[in-house]
């Protein structure tokens, strides 16, 4: 059966978002012509792969079923015309948790790297850069790496390149704002404040759970002086940025380091599992850098990791 590769992007389109407005709109389409894509499908295979009715899209067995061999076949196909065509293009990395600053990481291991040339492209977050991945639309991620819900991330695979400590970010009216260090247990009683929706900040949550701080609240993504204007006006919360980020010089905010234990925010690279040696050039980048700059020392005496961070250090 000859499938047309069109057909098969509509259906994992339709199928990531579960909505057909959405989908539509992400490939550039109607909604009409997105639907007949989709039901050409469902006539070659003579199977139905989507319901649709008043609460939203759903996938049906069969749809379950075809969906991952589906992704798999756009992500081989995106392969094929890179191989004739792509010699030479720039690989793309979609990056994510920009408050955070990830592009002085991801700059420091390319410029030590004369030849390897990348395309930057700002991902929302990681679920929408591992569905980008799938879909071959980009060759790698750079951000932190979770575990995402309902096996979404399968068929990727993950290397952590850096470590770097996070300091506490404090009013400077708030009653540890004079201390020249802290450790994470003296900050329990304080409201941890997220820079975007709490379920999308996998590490702050791991934290606040490790530590015992139990007020959490999470804010709208507005970019980062937005932020800063949240933490300086409430003496009462406090939150964690990287230590090596470049900070705008404000005289309402400070950070103060943070030890006994450092926490360590883990910085990686994601990619399809079937991309067979096409990032080598940057995965030896960022190994010559870590070495370096030693982005991946950790002694677990001194520092502290989320449990999965941890794991993915070991050999």
């Amino acid at each position: 059966m000859d499938l047309d590769l069109a057909h098969v992007r509509a259906f994992v389109t339709t199928a990531e978002a579960l909505h057909f407005g959405h989908a539509a709109a992400r490939l550039g389409i109607t909604q009409q012509g997105l639907s007949k894509r989709v039901a050409r499908l469902e006539t070659a295979l003579e199977v139905r792969l989507l319901d649709r009715d008043a609460r939203g899209v759903t996938l049906t067995a069969a749809g379950s079923r075809f969906l991952e061999p589906a992704r798999r076949l756009l992500a081989q196909a995106e392969q094929a015309v890179a191989a004739v065509r792509g010699a030479g293009r720039p690989l793309r990395i979609d990056v994510w948790g920009h408050l955070y600053a990830p592009m002085r990481t991801l700059a420091q291991a390319v410029d030590a790297a004369p030849g390897l040339e990348v395309e930057p492209v700002p991902g929302r977050d990681l679920p929408s850069v591992a569905a980008a991945l799938l879909r071959g639309e980009s060759d790698a991620g750079f951000g932190r790496v979770h575990a995402l819900p309902d096996g979404t991330d399968a068929g990727l695979t993950h290397r952590l390149v850096r470590l770097e400590p996070v300091d506490a970010l404090l009013s400077v009216d708030h009653p540890l704002a004079g201390r020249d260090v802290l450790s994470p247990a003296e900050l329990r009683g304080n409201v941890l404040r997220y820079p975007a929706a709490v379920d999308r900040l996998d590490f702050l949550t791991r934290f606040a759970t490790r530590f015992g701080i139990v007020d959490r609240v999470g804010s709208t993504n507005l970019g980062l002086e937005h932020f800063l204007d949240q933490v300086g006006a409430d003496p009462g919360c406090f939150s964690l940025v990287p230590a090596d980020g470049p900070l705008p010089a404000r005289p309402d905010v400070r950070t103060v380091p943070l030890t006994d234990p450092t926490p360590l925010y883990a910085w990686s690279l994601l990619w399809r599992t079937d991309q067979d040696g096409q990032l080598d050039s940057l995965l030896r980048a960022f190994t010559a850098e870590a070495a370096r700059s030693r982005w991946l020392e950790y002694d677990p005496a001194r520092d502290w990791l989320p449990d999965a961070d941890e794991a993915a250090l070991q050999p």
